[in-house]
């Protein structure tokens, strides 16, 4: 009797390793890193987010400049003055905000002109991705990068070079 419970047992224990499903990591800091058109995309993205924080600043800055000149002013201006000033400076800091919304908002600019230029790219890298993994067997392929809980895993079974060399770029 005990034979054919550690029969069962060795059976059960075979047919769960037969079933073993196959793992592979990635590492998407690296893949991006070694393609210059994710370098190139980044680079736009900055000029473009500079060249608009400095807009928004100069706005922000000309409302600081109202304000400062409506507070040194204020006690030779008669009430319909000052109520204009405010109104004034407040359209300005509405602008400001406005501005700094249509640019770096969650709909804004930056994040259309983000879309466009690096969706394409992890667009790409799904793509070789899901094609090795098909063709390798792999039931999971994680990003190292944004998966904080590992800890260690096993060079052999990163696909990173797979992957860009899949997409024409070989390291």
């Amino acid at each position: 009797m005990r034979k054919t419970i550690l029969f069962m047992f060795l059976l059960f224990a075979a047919g769960i390793t037969a079933n073993a499903q196959k793992f592979a990591l990635i590492d998407m800091e690296y893949i991006l890193e070694n393609i210059p058109a994710y370098e190139h995309a980044n680079q736009q993205l900055e000029q473009s987010s500079k060249q608009w924080q400095s807009e928004v600043e100069k706005i922000a800055e000309e409302a600081k400049t109202m304000y400062k000149n409506y507070q040194s002013q204020i006690a030779s201006l008669s009430d319909v003055q000052r109520g204009k000033k405010e109104e004034e400076i407040v359209a300005k800091e509405k602008a400001a905000a406005d501005l700094r919304r249509k640019y770096f908002g969650p709909e804004g600019e930056l994040y259309k002109m983000r879309e466009d230029l690096i969706g394409p790219i992890q667009d790409e890298i799904y793509e070789a991705v899901k094609e090795i993994a098909t063709q390798s067997g792999y039931a999971v392929v994680v990003d190292r990068a944004s998966a904080s809980s590992i800890i260690f895993a096993s060079p052999s079974i990163d696909v990173s070079n797979e992957v860009l060399a899949k997409l024409g770029f070989s390291n």
